[in-house]
């Protein structure tokens, strides 16, 4: 499982970097009726070269801290994939 903080209503769909053991990934489509869940997990499975089905929801549908189910890698592999690790959290200026 993949701890997710999701960003609905972005420009566009992209990682933004790793919050201590969560990716956080800003959505271009708008949390209404599931959209923004659909595209975060088609584009993670693009991202991590799997077919769509093997990226699925498993918890968080109308939150924006999830989990998702990645079928076929393992959580180290899912990680190496789309950036090694935690980020530093920077103090705002």
């Amino acid at each position: 499982m993949l701890a997710i903080k999701a960003v609905p209503n972005a420009p566009r769909t992209v990682v933004a970097g790793w919050l201590g053991d969560a990716l956080k990934v800003r959505v271009h489509a708008p949390a209404l009726e599931g959209r923004a869940n659909e595209e975060l997990c088609s584009f993670l499975a693009g991202q991590l070269g799997l077919p769509r089905r093997a990226v699925t929801l498993a918890r968080g549908g109308t939150s924006r801290q999830k989990l998702i189910r990645i079928d076929g890698l393992a959580l180290p592999a899912v990680k190496a994939r789309l950036g090694a690790g935690p980020c530093p959290i920077l103090p705002r200026l």
